[in-house]
Formats: C-alpha cells, sequence, structure tokens
C-alpha cells in the first residue's frame, strides 16, 4: 500500500503557452504514484480569490495520460493577481489551507513566480514554480529556452513564411509583430528562423527611448531599398516591446495594464501605428502605391499544440518540480540543465525591490545576433553612399519632386544605425528573394 504524502495542487496563471498540459500531466501522474493525491485549481487563482474551494478537483492518471500532446490547458488559466492586497492573499492561502493542500505547483511568467515565492514565504506550504512563457524573458542557465518557446517560433515561423509568399505574390510588404513584451526573442527567432526581410527587436536601441520616426525611417528605408532593387515585397518581423521604446507616444502610458502592471499590448495596436507611419512617409517620397499591411503574431502560438521538443521538456519539467517538492523541497523554480533537473531557489532570480523576477533581454553581443544581422535588408550609410543604388532611389522618388540629397539628409540617421547590417545589397538580394 502506497503511504500518503499529503495533498499536492498544481496551478496555472499567466497568458497560455504550447505544452502546459505536458507539466500537469507529468506531474499528476508522478504525484499519485508517490502516494499523493493530486488536485487541480481551476482559473489560475481567479476563483482561490475570492474563496471559492470549488476551483480544487481532484486528478486521476486517467484524467491526464494522454493530454501532453495537446494545446492550451485543461486548468484554464487568468491573470488575476492575488498580490494585489494583502486581504485577497490571505484569502488566497486560507482556500488553500481549508482544502488540506500541503504542496503547491505553479506554472507561469515571472507574475507567477512572485505569487509562488509569496507563497512560499508564509512556511504554510511547500512551493515550486515551472516557467512557462513564449517570451523567453525568463532568466534560465545557459539561456536554456522556457518551454513553448520553441512550439512558438516554430509556428510563427510557418506563419510568417506563408505571408512572405503572399507578398511576393501580390507585390506588397507585411509588418509582423511579434509577442514577446518587452524582449524581442521570439521576433528575433522567428525572422531568422523564416528569413524575413528585417527584424526590429527592442534591444536593437541602446537608449532608453527612441522616436517614432527613428523606427518609421528604418522600415521605411527596408521597404525603399527592396523597391530600388526591383522587388518590391517583403516581410519585416517586429517585436511588440517596441511600443514601450517610443518616446512620442503618450498612448503608451495610458494604454490598459493586466492586473501585474504589465502593458496590454493586444490593447495597443503597434503594427497599425506603424504601418501608418510608413505609409505616410512612403507617400513624401512618390511611393503611395506600395501596399503596405500590419498583421499581429502572438495569440496563434499561444494554444496550438507542442512540438516534439517541448513535449519532451514539460514531462521532465512536470517529473522534477514533484520530485522536488517530494523530497523535501520548497522555494525555488525548476529548470532543466542539459539532461539534469536542477531547482533555482526564488532568492536567485527574484529582485528584491521589485519582487518580481530579472528579464532576460537578447544580448545583441553575441554571435547569434551578430550573424542575423547579416540576413537582413537594411539601408545603410554604405547605400546612400552608392552611386549605383542611389540612381536607383533617383528614380523611383523622381516624380515626389523630392530630390537625392533629401533621401540622403532624412535618412542618414537610418542608415548610420545600420551598423553590422549587410551593405552587399547586389548579392545579398537575389540570395533572400
Amino acid at each position: 500500500m502506497k503511504r500518503h504524502v499529503g495533498h499536492v495542487a498544481i496551478v496555472l496563471a499567466g497568458g497560455p503557452a504550447p505544452g502546459i498540459n505536458g507539466v500537469i500531466s507529468a506531474a499528476a501522474i508522478e504525484g499519485i504514484n508517490r502516494g499523493a493525491r493530486v488536485f487541480g485549481i481551476q482559473r489560475g487563482f481567479e476563483r482561490l480569490m475570492a474563496g471559492d474551494k470549488g476551483a480544487i478537483h481532484e486528478l486521476q492518471i486517467e484524467d491526464v495520460s494522454r493530454i501532453h500532446s495537446d494545446g492550451g490547458s485543461i486548468l484554464e488559466t487568468s491573470r488575476a493577481n492575488p498580490r494585489a492586497s494583502t486581504e485577497i492573499f490571505d484569502r488566497v492561502v486560507n482556500t488553500l489551507l481549508d482544502a488540506g493542500i500541503k504542496y503547491l505547483v505553479t506554472i507561469g511568467g515571472d507574475g507567477t513566480a512572485a505569487t509562488s515565492n509569496a507563497l512560499h514565504e508564509t512556511g504554510k506550504f511547500s512551493v515550486a514554480h515551472v516557467p512557462k512563457t513564449i517570451d523567453n524573458d525568463l532568466p534560465l542557465p545557459d539561456h536554456s529556452s522556457t518551454f513553448g518557446f520553441q512550439t512558438a517560433r516554430e509556428v510563427g515561423t510557418g506563419i510568417t513564411e506563408t505571408l512572405m509568399r503572399d507578398a511576393a505574390t501580390t507585390r506588397r510588404f507585411y509588418l509582423v509583430v511579434a509577442q514577446g513584451r518587452k524582449a524581442g526573442h521570439l521576433a528575433l527567432g522567428i525572422g531568422l528562423s523564416a528569413g524575413a526581410t528585417a527584424t526590429l527587436i527592442p534591444e536593437e536601441f541602446p537608449e532608453e527611448k527612441v522616436p517614432l520616426a527613428v523606427i518609421r525611417d528604418i522600415i521605411a528605408g527596408t521597404i525603399i531599398k527592396r523597391c530600388a532593387m526591383n522587388r518590391p515585397h517583403g516581410v519585416i518581423v517586429l517585436a511588440e516591446g517596441l511600443a514601450e521604446k517610443l518616446s512620442d507616444l503618450p498612448a503608451v502610458v495610458e494604454a490598459e495594464r493586466d492586473s501585474h502592471g504589465f502593458l496590454r499590448y493586444a490593447e495597443f495596436d503597434t503594427g497599425r501605428l506603424l504601418k501608418n507611419a510608413v505609409r505616410d512617409r512612403l507617400a513624401e517620397f512618390g511611393l503611395a502605391s506600395t501596399l503596405v499591411m500590419d498583421k499581429n503574431v502572438g495569440y496563434e502560438l499561444r494554444c496550438c499544440p507542442p512540438n516534439s521538443f517541448d513535449r519532451e521538456y514539460t514531462r521532465l519539467l512536470g517529473f522534477g518540480v514533484i520530485d522536488f517538492l517530494l523530497s523535501g523541497g520548497s522555494g525555488a523554480m525548476i529548470s532543466r540543465q542539459r539532461d539534469n533537473l536542477v531547482p533555482i531557489p526564488f532568492s536567485a532570480m527574484i529582485e528584491s525591490e521589485t519582487k518580481m523576477t530579472r528579464v532576460r533581454y537578447v544580448d545583441t553581443e553575441t554571435d547569434l545576433y551578430r550573424a542575423a544581422k547579416k540576413y537582413m535588408i537594411r539601408l545603410t550609410s554604405e547605400d546612400l553612399q552608392s552611386r549605383e543604388f542611389m540612381q536607383k532611389v533617383s528614380g523611383l522618388i523622381s516624380k515626389s519632386g523630392r530630390l537625392e540629397s533629401d533621401f540622403i539628409r532624412e535618412f542618414s540617421d537610418a542608415a548610420a544605425r545600420a551598423v553590422g547590417f549587410s551593405d552587399a545589397y547586389t548579392e545579398l538580394e537575389e540570395e533572400v528573394a
């Protein structure tokens, strides 16, 4: 007979990511096989915050044995923040205690990790966290990806490749805005994998804020360069975090935020804003007929079935989080380091001032980013000094009444920022197209 080791609860919070069901499945099976009763908590912390014990229901092996390949989450999710007030937090704690919960598995991003740490610090539960986000912005060792990222990049790449084919077929440009909050991992991964025309991420800009005109002219310069090479089509991938880089956009400050204080990027239409700005800029130089479209890519990625990498990854994490808790551990995030499971203490990843996990940004000094730039099309200072190239640009803009000198003057800043990008436009254009 198995020795009863206590009640385990599993809770998911924040946005979905491919592979969630894999964690739930593996954690539930391992917990039950080791003598625990395992419970799933429905709708994240939302119902617990209302004191609703009905949100806590027992899981059996037959409930979870074949869900690891499914997208979405059998437990659903919400962004409700139990740390919104002391009263709400205490209600969550008491609801869990009343249900007899001894061990708590949290699945989520940085906001959920902070909640997990707060619950651990009460001393009333053994708590461990499984990091989840398609943004890939949690500080895991050796730059390991967060689960869900690999699937999201793969599916996002497929969507972008289809848009590239559509762009070539219909002679247009797409601005694809990829999710990722403040970090550009997903946008860069999609852009590089798909061979997109260019990718812009917030980490490219070292200054805290940049004017909208800077990003507008980088995009417009890329489009004009493509048109000058008689290839009037392409896809430019933009990280949604560019929105918070803009210095002259009060709408970002006023935009809706979730209960954790994170900007709801979906409520702020970065793609449409930049599309309109780029269209107006192109019209100034006689290219009003150039069709520029915007497309957000994010929600399509979050609940798709996980690929084989994320299936394996999440089953390992689910096993590991239970192994850690039932072996006496608490207060840590479970990470995969090579083929081993290593708990990372909350104290090593959560900042004392903000009580949130540190954000992992794209390191623009790496060979990965250096190589990525070589496969992008950007207007460079070398282009502006090339007689052959500028003659082609002059032909494009001649009907607008603008001069070659106007173009050089107005796009010199955007071109100067393209340090390290390929300036071999003739050869590269042929290869990429």
